[in-house]
């Protein structure tokens, strides 16, 4: 008879150790299901800093080269002056590569007009004179600086001179 005793103990352990297994199955389960979202997570929240390197590292250098924009301007201005049609020729053609180039990379300028309604989310204003006009006040009356944006991004604001209400 104690044989069978024997067996009947050998079922319920045999039982419980699937049920171990099968708790330790879920457990490593849910171990590696937790780790596989961590691991995305990963990706994604380093996928987004490589992305916003790349912007700023683009940023600062889009930064540094709008003085030399501005210089190439202010050089096309004197060059007409000169009258040397062959001379502005080709400046022109540098300066329009150059600006073009910089376009293709997701620079645009900012379009400010004299008449324009001052917004400080968009311009800088510099200084305010009397408007010469009524309609002039609170508005543009000179953009002394082209304002630039990198995307959707302002990089530089454009400076502004106001008329005083």
């Amino acid at each position: 008879m104690s044989s069978s005793k024997s067996k009947p103990s050998k079922k319920p352990t045999l039982k419980s150790q699937i049920e171990s297994l099968e708790v330790s199955v879920k457990d490593e389960k849910d171990k590696f299901l937790r780790l596989f979202a961590e691991f995305e997570n990963y990706k994604k929240r380093t996928s987004k800093e490589r992305i916003e390197l790349f912007k700023t590292a683009s940023q600062e250098l889009m930064t540094s080269l709008l003085p030399i924009m501005d210089d190439f301007d202010r050089g096309l201005t004197e060059i007409k002056k000169v009258k040397d049609k062959e001379l502005l020729k080709g400046m022109q053609l540098i300066n329009d590569k150059f600006k073009n180039t910089l376009t293709q990379k997701g620079l645009t300028e900012i379009e400010v007009n004299k008449g324009d309604v001052f917004d400080a989310e968009i311009h800088e204003a510099i200084t305010q004179i009397p408007a010469p006009s009524d309609k002039l006040k609170g508005k543009v009356i000179d953009a002394v600086e082209k304002g630039y944006k990198l995307g959707d991004k302002i990089i530089r604001y454009p400076k502004v001179v106001i008329g005083q209400s």
